[in-house]
């Protein structure tokens, strides 16, 4: 009886141990996305584009001589629900770094967790200061808020020669960044441009009307929406309808297909700040964009890019590391340099993890993203 105990016991430890071996045979990267909620077409855009640049990896040899798995958590774009994912992903999945293609809110809390677990993570997009300040674990791929509100300003004031501009800001994290980058430059480089209306409405707000007849009797010449797709394609729609056929300049937050879709005509001449040039020439990113859209049978977008870039800086670093230690992964993202990246070249990470990158400027034409413009200034797109 003893002897049957003792094999028992020594199989089920065999069994724990070949399933360790077998876990370790491939590298585990964590997504955490809004996959349903008020955000579920970005987080679509973020699963799709990530599932692709899995597939690129796994089909060039893996990492390391692995296969990468991702491990997909839909975070709902709720801080709460963020803090749950990142448990989940450190204690069940044991994953090794963690792309966050999400919104500031649960960036923000997840943020903290993955530092003091020595877990790398890339923020793809979200905005908000607060999540390379947890610490040098996290990294940031997208634009720093005030970056891209300041490159908004450039673009107001150097492309669009605005004098008489008209501020609309969502009221969240994500709008609030911006509107203050957008702001620090007018008040600093604006050539004389002022702030002839500003005002905040509400995350929810569906009915632009008033706003924009107060911006109408304004007399100006830009209106800057610091938005979502589904606040500045309605804002867009709702404008032409008024008859008011002032120039719009957004920002990345609308760059989504639901824009051009939800605005229809009125997305015609549309400009926004944002990080992907669908009329870059470089191969990798044509052809990303003819993948995605021949697959999805949907445009591509920032926010999928972007979670791609994020996804590729972390195994890039792998492979230059040597290693699927944290510390070794975490040191290799914050050398890279003159990174190749879909949303632009990346010339690297500052001390605190933010990036330093071109910001692009696009422009609606025949219903789809041209190439407008770039904001090269080193000292608006350096953190």
């Amino acid at each position: 009886m003893k002897i049957a105990k003792t094999l028992i016991a020594v199989t089920f430890v065999t069994l724990l141990a070949a399933g360790g071996v077998f876990a370790a045979d491939t590298i585990k990267i964590g997504l955490m996305a809004p996959l349903t909620g008020f955000a579920a077409a970005d987080g679509a855009s973020v699963h799709n584009s990530v599932k692709l640049a899995v597939e690129r990896v796994n089909n060039e040899g893996g990492v390391l001589g692995k296969k990468v798995e991702l491990i997909v958590y839909d975070d709902r774009a709720d801080g709460k629900e963020a803090v749950a994912v990142a448990r989940k992903l450190i204690q069940q999945d044991r994953v090794i770094a963690v792309v966050a293609g999400s919104y500031s809110t649960p960036s923000r809390a997840s943020a903290p967790i993955f530092q003091d677990e020595e877990i790398p993570f890339v923020a793809a997009y979200a905005v908000h200061p607060d999540i390379t300040k947890a610490g040098n674990y996290c990294f940031r791929n997208g634009f720093l808020g005030m970056v891209e509100g300041k490159s908004a300003g450039y673009v107001a004031v150097e492309m669009l020669k605005a004098k008489r501009i008209a501020l609309l800001t969502t009221d969240n994290d994500f709008g609030r960044e911006m509107a203050a980058g957008f702001k620090d430059y007018i008040k600093n480089r604006g050539k004389g441009a002022s702030i002839v209306y500003e005002k905040t409405y509400p995350f929810k707000e569906k009915d632009y009307k008033p706003y924009l007849s107060r911006i109408k009797g304004t007399n100006a010449d830009l209106i800057v929406v610091s938005g979502y797709y589904f606040h500045t394609a309605p804002i867009l729609k709702q404008a032409r309808e008024m008859g008011i056929n002032t120039q719009v300049l957004g920002e990345e937050g609308a760059d989504s297909p639901k824009t051009i879709e939800i605005a229809g005509k009125a997305a015609e001449g549309f400009i926004m700040v944002t990080n992907l040039n669908r009329d870059d020439p470089r191969p990798e990113v044509q052809h990303f964009l003819k993948e995605y859209e021949s697959r999805y049978k949907i445009q591509p977008d920032m926010v999928g890019a972007s979670a791609y870039d994020g996804f590729m800086i972390i195994c890039e670093a792998i492979k230059r590391a040597g290693s699927t230690e944290g510390k070794a992964i975490r040191a290799a993202i914050a050398a890279t340099k003159d990174f190749n990246a879909l949303t632009g070249v990346i010339k690297g990470f500052n001390d605190i993890g933010e990036v330093v990158k071109e910001v692009q400027v696009q422009v609606v034409r025949g219903g789809r993203f041209h190439y407008y413009g770039v904001v090269k200034d080193i000292s608006l797109i350096t953190p």
